[in-house]
């Protein structure tokens, strides 16, 4: 009777550790593989393939000499609204930083919210507390997306433009009258092809490459994002083998677009988008090329590693279901020598005010 008592328990001790059953976890599968499908069309638009397409920004005005479609250059006149984790808003605050325009040009901090899905605001501004309210009140019944980085008008309450890399070129020229700065040209005439070319490649493969592999919801697509990621990255590492900077020795705004991508890649999108066939550090050029970029006056102020971990892994749900954040890496190799025979800055133009 004691021997058939303590066999029931044994066998009820085995039944409660054992796995699902296969109906339940097939049904398990199909749902949570429906929702994340749903989730994902949401977040990440896809061609009929599953690559992710991403979606084209809206407001495309300039600053610049007066016409109907610029604003003109003003010194505290206009505020960047940025994500900190957001690469395409930390282009922004890179070049706002290289070219010394930190008294000219305010930054809002804001924030992704993982309830609402929406960026919400450090602190009211404007009179709003979401982003969404913000391009309300630029436009009224505003339907698109609510994107960062924004250049706003404080004196007309408009949107001036929503995309990064118009922003940077605004940036870059023409706020040179307030600038500490100014004689920092990071898009001269004589390399602007040299740049167009680099940033066609480094977009497509690289920028946006990186959210191909982690949105992508098809092996095929994933598959080919990958391969044009590290194709791209190989021939990058092989041109950064005879130049300091991707147009030569002079810092251009290509380099800036890759840095912000580079940046993140080895602390999100090496893990949570699976572009893990090799980290940046690995490379014997690229690695050195981003410790060159990081430890150029004022770039590093810029990079806030705790805020990139949270709104990528805290944020993007159907990526990371469990919202954990890991606790690493240790980016201090950023602050070691480059190894490329690079001293101080070499870039022309790099100076104190005239």
């Amino acid at each position: 009777m004691i021997q058939s008592n303590i066999s029931s328990k044994t066998s009820s001790a085995k039944k409660g550790k054992s796995l699902p059953s296969g109906l339940i976890i097939r049904t398990v599968k199909f749902i949570w593989t429906t929702m994340w499908q749903i989730m994902m069309s949401n977040l990440a638009p896809l061609s009929k393939s599953g690559e992710y397409i991403r979606p084209a920004t809206q407001f495309h005005h300039i600053i610049g000499i007066v016409s109907e479609n610029s604003y003109p250059p003003a010194a505290g006149r206009y505020n960047l609204y940025v994500g900190l984790g957001c690469p395409w808003a930390h282009r922004t605050l890179v070049v706002r930083s290289l070219k010394g325009l930190e008294d000219t040009i305010s930054v809002t901090i804001v924030s992704p919210s993982r309830d609402e899905g929406i960026w919400v605001m450090s602190q009211e501004s404007e009179g709003c507390r979401t982003l969404p309210e913000l391009y309300n009140l630029a436009q009224s019944g505003y339907q698109g997306r609510c994107t960062v980085p924004v250049l706003w008008d404080k004196q007309t309450k408009k949107i001036v433009n929503n995309e990064s890399a118009e922003i940077i070129v605004i940036l870059n020229s023409q706020f040179n009258e307030f600038a500490t700065n100014p004689s920092l040209d990071l898009y001269p005439e004589e390399l602007k092809e040299q740049i167009d070319t680099w940033n066609e490649t480094i977009y497509h493969a690289v920028n946006n490459g990186v959210y191909r592999c982690g949105f992508a919801q098809t092996q095929s697509a994933y598959e080919k994002a990958c391969e044009e990621l590290f194709t791209a990255l190989d021939e990058i590492d092989t041109a950064l083998a005879t130049n300091r900077y991707l147009c030569g020795e002079q810092l251009t705004l290509a380099d800036v677009r890759l840095f912000t991508t580079l940046f993140r890649f080895d602390v999100v999108y090496y893990g949570l988008f699976k572009c893990n066939r090799r980290r940046i550090q690995d490379y014997t050029n690229l690695g050195a090329y981003l410790r060159d970029l990081y430890q150029l006056p004022g770039v590093a102020d810029t990079c806030d590693l705790e805020s990139v971990k949270r709104d990528y892994y805290g944020n993007l749900f159907p990526l990371n279901p469990g919202g954990i954040i890991p606790s690493g890496p240790d980016i201090t190799n950023l602050w070691q020598p480059d190894e490329r025979g690079h001293g101080e800055l070499e870039t022309r133009g790099w100076g104190e005010k005239e």
